[in-house]
């Protein structure tokens, strides 16, 4: 399981998402720069030890009403070989590990490799700020395939979970800067 590493980043992950999200097509704030607060997420262990896997959930104040956003994370010792451009979210000195190279976790396959996993129940959530720590809170709910099928993932997160939903998904929650608590899809089975 990974150990989560009480240190410094240097720039933090809140810093690197902030230039980041508002350069995304699903960016849903107004122009300029977000208001970001960490408001949840959970971690998954990368089978061979080399990735970094986080579910970062971001709520942005920065307009009127707060948005949520799913920023699936990977982090890594290396550049990721054949990423595009727009996957790099940045890098950051690690107090402990040395130089992270920060990827959103749409485009890296160890990820998208391990949320498949999670969904076919073969995979364990495990809590976002604990080491070797299960979070039970994460959960897979309806069944889906077990080959051929991708992910979709939700990167603006609605605050409910819709009634019908004819796929395998994946259901955790958040915290809105007023203290409400918050649950919704992060991430769903897609049938190719």
């Amino acid at each position: 399981m990974a150990t989560v590493h009480r240190t410094t980043m240097t720039p933090t992950k809140l810093e690197l998402i902030t230039g980041w999200l508002p350069q995304q097509k699903w960016y849903a704030g107004p122009a300029g720069t977000p208001d970001l607060t960490s408001a949840g997420g959970f971690r998954l262990d990368d089978p061979a030890g080399e990735v970094g896997i986080e579910f970062m959930v971001v709520v942005d104040t920065a307009a009127g009403e707060p948005v949520a956003y799913l920023v699936p994370l990977s982090y890594r010792g290396a550049t990721l070989k054949d990423a595009p451009d727009e996957a790099l979210i940045g890098t950051s000195e690690h107090g402990v590990l040395g130089t992270r190279w920060i990827y959103d976790g749409a485009h890296d396959p160890v990820v998208l490799a391990q949320l498949g996993a999670l969904l076919r129940g073969e995979a364990e959530p495990q809590h976002q700020r604990e080491s070797d720590t299960p979070d039970p809170t994460v959960t897979v709910r309806g069944t889906g395939p077990t080959e051929g099928f991708d992910v979709r993932i939700n990167r603006v997160l609605p605050s409910t979970e819709a009634e019908q939903q004819p796929t395998a998904h994946l259901v955790a929650g958040w915290t809105w800067p007023d203290g409400t608590a918050a649950q919704g899809v992060f991430a769903a089975v897609a049938t190719r």
